[in-house]
């Protein structure tokens, strides 16, 4: 006769056990990812490679280890699109090594984007960026500290290829500026790239303390650390984006504190009808805001210590544009970054001795490598990044029939993210490469296959997301 008792659970020390080693495995892929050059100046470029191979290959075998279950219907196909695109614009690109040697690093990074959107819950999601955010933090500190205090010069690269008597400014790893106030560049080795991180930092440290401050039940959800901690890490990301200061960041963070008020005006109104007054209020403010920065933008630019042309981007723009007005419609081929070992991009943009590798504006380098078909997918992508994590951040957690949940501070890191990111792409084509094409990737599949947010009591009992547990624990 067969048993009608229920199998008995597997041990709980199994769940925690690989639960852990791929919560492990998700913080260092993507502190590899955050450090980005940090790689190139320790190893070279092969050590770099290696690094991004191991990354993505851990990545992938953690997806294969937890085996999320995937809604088809809900499979963004204009991220899919954007894709297949870039892999078919092989076929007329203009520089094939060059596409195929970028099309690997960007499949490894999506892999790390699907990696962390389908196997964590949103708020593991952000406790595994605060981790890699800490690590890249206090280590740039570090190295900057021992730069500063016991070499006492500014550092090249480890095995460097230029001329070391006389190199470029910008291919210093550390000008040793901690102790004579001049803006830091970490382990990076570049000061926007250490500014970004910094900036995640403030974003995901301050939503967490203000969910264990405010919430109830939230410590399940923001994870074990004790608040002290948080706040150090929180004075950590502060004190590094100063000392990185970064123009195109700080109008990131101006943008992000912005939206951040508009969302928290918009979680107040009683009714969904006083809604449209605040988002009023705030489209005027935006429009006043970017009329005024447009009239008076000699002055701004002049207050943030930049030049008319922000900094030669006008003319890396004029270049760019002239290759567009070739191949408007397909582009040149698909190249983030460019390939530097290509013939079109070897004299392509010079600026003060060094090789520049992106356009400075990701829209224009989207246009310049996929034509406009490939424009209007990146747009679509970015557009439905944007309105689900708003939608994400100002609507009730809907898990269940009750429509009047509390919200969740935490919910709000998505859209802060995802803004902070479009107003980078503006300035810097960092989105479409590294660490910026893993958190659209991570944002856009993420809110597909999981727009609502958790709430404690459905969260409480895994770090995984619950559409994952039965695959995690059943092996």
């Amino acid at each position: 006769m067969l048993s009608t008792e229920p199998a008995p659970p597997r041990p709980p020390a199994a769940l925690t056990t690989r639960a852990l080693v791929v919560r492990h495995v998700a913080v260092f892929a993507t502190f590899a990812v955050l450090a980005g050059t940090f790689w190139t100046n320790l190893f070279t470029i092969w050590g770099y490679t290696a690094v991004a191979l191991i990354s993505g290959a851990a990545a992938l075998t953690c997806l294969m280890v937890v085996r999320p279950d995937w809604r088809r219907t809900r499979v963004p196909w204009s991220l899919v699109g954007y894709g297949v695109l870039s892999i078919v614009s092989l076929a007329w690109s203009a520089y094939p090594s060059g596409t195929a040697a970028t099309l690997l690093g960007a499949a490894l990074c999506t892999i790390l984007g699907v990696t962390l959107a389908s196997c964590f819950s949103w708020p593991e999601v952000v406790r595994v960026l605060g981790r890699a955010v800490t690590w890249v933090l206090s280590l740039s500190l570090l190295f900057e500290f021992v730069v500063a205090a016991f070499i006492r010069h500014p550092v090249l690269p480890n095995f460097y290829a230029g001329d070391a008597a006389d190199p470029p400014l910008l291919d210093y790893w550390s000008r040793d500026l901690l102790f004579s106030g001049g803006r830091i560049q970490g382990i990076s080795g570049n000061a926007n790239l250490l500014a970004v991180v910094a900036l995640l930092g403030i974003i995901v440290f301050g939503l967490r303390l203000a969910a264990r401050r405010d919430e109830p039940g939230a410590a399940t959800l923001t994870g074990p650390e004790r608040r002290w901690t948080l706040l150090i890490r929180l004075g950590l990301s502060v004190v590094m984006f100063l000392l990185s200061f970064s123009t195109t960041i700080l109008l990131a963070a101006v943008v992000t504190a912005v939206v951040l008020a508009a969302a928290l005006a918009i979680r107040r109104a009683p009714r969904p009808e006083a809604r449209t007054p605040v988002y009023l209020g705030f489209l005027g403010v935006g429009i006043v805001g970017a009329v005024g920065a447009v009239v008076f933008r000699t002055q701004l630019l002049g207050l943030l210590g930049k030049s008319p042309d922000l900094t030669g981007r006008l003319d890396i723009w004029a270049t760019v544009w002239r290759l567009i007005e070739q191949r408007p419609v397909f582009g040149w081929g698909f190249s983030s970054p460019w390939a530097p070992w290509e013939p079109l991009f070897t004299d392509l943009v010079i600026r003060r001795g060094v090789r520049q590798l992106q356009a400075h504006n990701a829209w224009l380098d989207v246009w310049f490598q996929l034509g406009v078909v490939g424009l209007v997918l990146f747009a679509a992508v970015v557009l439905s990044m944007l309105t689900r994590t708003w939608f994400l951040a100002v609507d009730r957690p809907r898990v269940d029939l009750d429509a009047r949940r509390p919200y969740t501070a935490l919910s709000l890191a998505p859209v802060l993210i995802a803004v902070s990111l479009v107003v980078q792409s503006v300035a810097e084509s960092r989105l479409l490469i590294e660490s910026g094409w893993v958190l659209l990737v991570l944002l856009v599949v993420k809110t597909k296959q999981e727009p609502a947010w958790p709430i404690p009591a459905v969260a409480a009992s895994s770090d995984l997301a619950p559409a994952h547990r039965r695959d995690v624990v059943g092996g």
